[in-house]
């Protein structure tokens, strides 16, 4: 049975074209060992088969970032399982899961989750991500600028007003 090499690298600054050793696994480890403690070698070390290809810690740190979509999705989950308990306003749902009224806000409305109580939508009429929404005609009248009459008017209609679809989503 033939022992397999490994390479030692300086962990911090990994450059595999310069090991700091190279030779059998359980005789490197050992070495690695000895130069760490004796004060040889006083930055951590990483044992590393020839020909893999070695990452540094800045790289792996950035690819374990969460997913904002897969955080999104949890939210998103979190604010149905506070709905099927009895939450069914905005602030009873941001009080159940501990986000911010804008946020549940926010993704109640972008993902159409059902409500008891009625609000009002804006959406940008070439941008659906962007949704201005509010529980009164005055709340969402004086985020967009313009006059509760119009934007009441135009829910009527499904008019624009100030480059936004205004809509009002009714009671459940």
């Amino acid at each position: 049975m033939t022992e397999t090499q490994v390479l030692v690298i300086n962990a911090d600054l990994p450059d595999i074209d310069h090991p700091l050793a190279i030779g059998p696994e359980p005789e490197m480890f050992k070495l690695a060992q000895h130069n760490y403690k004796s004060g040889e070698w006083p930055f951590p070390v990483r044992l590393v088969k020839p020909g893999t290809k070695v990452r540094s810690d800045e790289a792996y740190l950035a690819s374990m970032l969460p997913d904002p979509q897969a955080e999104e999705r949890e939210q998103i989950r979190a604010i149905r399982r506070a709905y099927h308990d009895d939450c069914h306003t905005i602030r009873s749902l941001a009080i159940k899961t501990g986000f911010t009224n804008q946020q549940v806000s926010h993704l109640v409305h972008k993902y159409s989750l059902c409500l008891c109580n009625q609000y009002w939508r804006a959406e940008k009429y070439n941008d659906p991500d962007e949704i201005i929404t509010g529980q009164t005609v005055d709340l969402v009248g004086e985020k967009l600028g313009a006059p509760a009459r119009s934007i009441r008017q135009a829910s009527y209609s499904n008019g624009i007003v100030c480059g936004y679809y205004i809509s009002r989503v009714p009671r459940a």
